[in-house]
């Protein structure tokens, strides 16, 4: 009978390891993906250097789904630079082009214009009430570089979150067998 009850705890000390070694594994990928993303922000000077294009306000140059790559410098904002800004009072960052920039000689300060290529109007009226020009503070980064379509599961996972779960649950199950 001794020897059932060594097999059960050797039985149970394999799956307790299995269990802390899945644990580590999860904790190095998520510290793995912190570090990428911290390095990201640090050598683009944005605060997000990515984004997904979430409306059809971009097309057709940008399609819904795209993922733009942002870089934020120190160079002058011009018109026809595609930008991502945040609006006072918005959780949502805006992905659209700039259509006028003015600067003001005695202070320096930057006012900005934006439009989406596909809105008949500019942007006032996503603009915080009684707003009528960003500054710079607002903007987050320009656009860089894009891949077209690969945002997609950003979209479909914050659209419905039990798409979000179920994936979540499916790797799980699959670096479980691992």
């Amino acid at each position: 009978m001794e020897w059932i009850r060594e097999s059960v705890d050797s039985i149970k000390s394999i799956q307790l390891r299995q269990t802390l070694s899945q644990a580590v594994n999860l904790g190095l990928i998520l510290t793995s993906a912190l570090i990428i993303w911290k390095g990201l922000i640090c050598i683009t000077g944005s605060e997000s250097p990515v984004v997904v294009v979430l409306s059809e306000s971009m097309e057709p140059g940008f399609q819904r789904g795209d993922i733009l790559f942002l870089h934020m410098g120190k160079d002058p904002l011009r018109a026809g630079e595609i930008i991502v800004f945040n609006v006072d009072g918005r959780d949502i960052p805006i992905v659209h082009r700039v259509i006028k920039v003015h600067e003001r000689q005695d202070t320096g300060e930057v006012y900005i214009l934006t439009k989406g290529d596909n809105n008949p109007e500019d942007d006032r009226v996503l603009y915080a009430q009684g707003q009528r020009w960003l500054q710079r503070h607002h903007v987050m980064g320009r656009a860089v570089g894009f891949l077209p379509y690969v945002g997609w599961m950003t979209i479909i996972m914050t659209g419905n979150p039990i798409i979000k779960y179920i994936i979540i649950g499916a790797l799980l199950v699959i670096t479980s067998k691992d």
